[in-house]
């Protein structure tokens, strides 16, 4: 017997019900922005996709060559390649660009509870501007989200522009700056100050963990303080207070430990997590698009992990539907006449095609959730009349029929 390969997932008809009732909840969040759906290519060249993260993520994909010897890759995210579209087909439109996407991508890692190798982002991207702004409408476009799904969430908030003002002042290279924001994001700190200690003197490691351990809504006062000289971390603090003023929602921490993985992140960027697991995370990159073609545009996004939301989304979807049976074969085009009118008035309608008897179609009907059972008799369609069998209450009710 075959097997569904290793880290996908075969999903029952109620666990897609359930999928495509959030997926519809969360594109009415982002239309109502007034953002636009793109779809990219299920695979893009190799080439692409380790632009900016580089060759050794080559063992996290899937990765293969097609007739023509192409090296390519099943997208391991979406960012990169709505860059690549964008350069592609969109870069003459005018700006702000509001784009959002909802696709399947794949990671060659260890299954795990909420992680899988066939996944599910949802997500958006703001083209071409640079104002904080754009930045908190991002923010305020992922939570409306969550509270559109009623989910619990903690929102966390940073600037990489501290840190990175921090890093410049003491000389780090690009190479070791990426090396300790990989450690922060794994939240490997005890690698962390192992490293920092090859690199950097005790005071200087000290003042990145007082800054790292700084947590909470009020604090950018006191990093002020702390700061103080540190021109280009002081001006990143002014841009994370402005983005601040214009959100919606106040129950957010600032958290400076957050690095995210992905390198090409270069200002604002938060994480959202509910029961401990991250479902959301996002940020500004105003210098990815620079890398792939040669032109600095100002960007924002945020993708939502749609598998970590729907562990955690408890919704209740009773949807109504009919089944149609006619008492004997000869009645069955009349049947299927009241079948066809039921479901142009927008009615969800099965037909009794399997030839069972009333007793037998009512317990398929029970079996199956199905709300109402349409008893079509020849003395009821005699009197332009149909039966209709409530399966919850047992009531039956003999309606007109109206063709």
């Amino acid at each position: 017997m075959f097997q569904r390969p290793k880290g996908t997932r075969d999903f029952l008809p109620e666990e897609m019900k359930k999928r495509r009732y959030i997926e519809k909840k969360l594109r009415e969040v982002f239309e109502s922005y007034g953002y636009e759906e793109i779809l990219t290519p299920t695979f893009e060249s190799f080439e692409l996709i380790v632009k900016k993260t580089g060759e050794e993520i080559r063992k996290q994909l899937y990765v293969f060559k097609d007739y023509g010897g192409r090296e390519l890759a099943l997208r391991p995210e979406l960012t990169s390649p709505v860059v690549r579209f964008y350069l592609n087909e969109l870069r003459h439109l005018q700006k702000p660009l509001r784009l959002y996407y909802f696709a399947n991508c794949f990671r060659y890692e260890n299954p795990q509870h909420g992680r899988y190798r066939e996944f599910w982002q949802m997500g958006c991207e703001l083209i071409g501007a640079s104002s904080p702004l754009a930045d908190a409408e991002v923010i305020n476009l992922a939570v409306e989200g969550l509270e559109k799904i009623k989910l619990d969430y903690s929102l966390h908030i940073s600037h990489l522009g501290i840190l990175r003002g921090i890093f410049k002042k003491f000389g780090l290279s690009e190479e070791e700056e990426i090396k300790v924001r990989r450690l922060m994001d794994k939240e490997d700190y005890e690698g962390l100050e192992n490293y920092l200690s090859q690199i950097l003197d005790k005071e200087k490691k000290e003042l990145i963990f007082t800054i790292l351990n700084l947590k909470g809504k009020n604090i950018l006062e006191e990093l002020k303080e702390i700061l103080k000289g540190y021109d280009e971390s002081l001006k990143a603090i002014e841009n994370l207070e402005e983005i601040l003023e214009y959100l919606y929602y106040d129950n957010y921490t600032i958290n400076l430990g957050i690095a995210r993985g992905l390198d090409y992140y270069t200002g604002m960027v938060f994480e959202i997590y509910c029961k401990g697991k991250q479902i959301c995370g996002g940020g500004r990159y105003d210098n990815l698009i620079e890398t792939f073609g040669n032109e600095k545009v100002p960007s924002v996004g945020f993708a939502y992990g749609f598998d970590r939301i729907m562990l955690f989304v408890d919704v209740n979807i009773k949807e109504e539907k009919y089944l149609v049976v006619p008492l004997k074969k000869e009645l069955i085009k009349d049947a299927l006449k009241i079948a066809k009118m039921l479901r142009e008035r927008g009615k969800k309608v099965e037909f009794e095609i399997m030839g069972r008897k009333l007793k037998k179609a009512l317990e398929y009907a029970n079996n199956r959730g199905i709300s109402k059972v349409v008893i079509v008799g020849e003395k009821e369609l005699k009197e332009n009349k149909i039966l209709i069998k409530d399966m919850e209450t047992g009531k039956q009710e003999l309606i007109d029929l109206q063709w």
